[in-house]
């Protein structure tokens, strides 16, 4: 049974969440974290646009927050999300980690750390190769782990580099991860 689904993408992934978000069965209550590269230091309406196309109510991770039930959580600019063995999430300005901060690798090792085969994670569109390392980690974890189609993917150089370094990745067009969502067993 998943206890948390991680989404981690870049360039041209931002479509394709507001398209699973949508598609989510409403009786769907896994908490979900979204980490997404996007500007440092700028007002977004990234959580308001999220929040107009899901059942689950979002909010930006604060540190040391208690994860629940039916939230949607992102990653905050500028801060590697980390999760703690008491369900809580840690923040941090630490390094760059393949030139990003938040880190997708950084999150989804921290909560295949923590969860084992518990977590779902979910690599989407992107033009560099982070998330690829976390990922195999959490495959070898016993996580499922599922990357975009690259030949959907706007950007397929994130995919692809999970890809290439694990082959035993699901990868499913956007369609078919909805899909498997709605038939993961609650």
């Amino acid at each position: 049974m998943i206890e948390m689904i991680i989404i981690g993408g870049s360039a041209g992934a931002f479509n394709c969440i507001l398209s699973i978000l949508k598609g989510m069965d409403k009786t769907i209550d896994t908490p979900i974290v979204i980490v997404l590269h996007r500007l440092k230091n700028i007002e977004s309406t990234f959580e308001a646009i999220l929040q107009n196309n899901t059942h689950y109510t979002v909010k930006e991770i604060e540190d040391k927050e208690i994860i629940q039930k039916r939230m949607l959580y992102t990653a905050p600019s500028n801060y590697h999300v980390s999760l703690e063995e008491n369900f809580t999430f840690s923040l941090d300005v630490s390094e760059l980690v393949n030139y990003s901060r938040p880190s997708i690798d950084v999150t989804f090792e921290s909560c295949s750390l923590v969860l084992k085969e518990k977590c779902c994670g979910i690599l989407l569109s992107g033009a560099n190769n982070d998330g690829a390392n976390g990922l195999k980690y959490m495959a070898e974890n016993k996580g499922k782990t599922i990357i975009q189609d690259c030949k959907e993917a706007e950007f397929d150089t994130m995919p692809k580099a999970a890809k290439n370094i694990y082959k035993n990745h699901t990868e499913l067009n956007i369609a078919n991860i909805i899909k498997t969502l709605n038939n993961e067993p609650r």
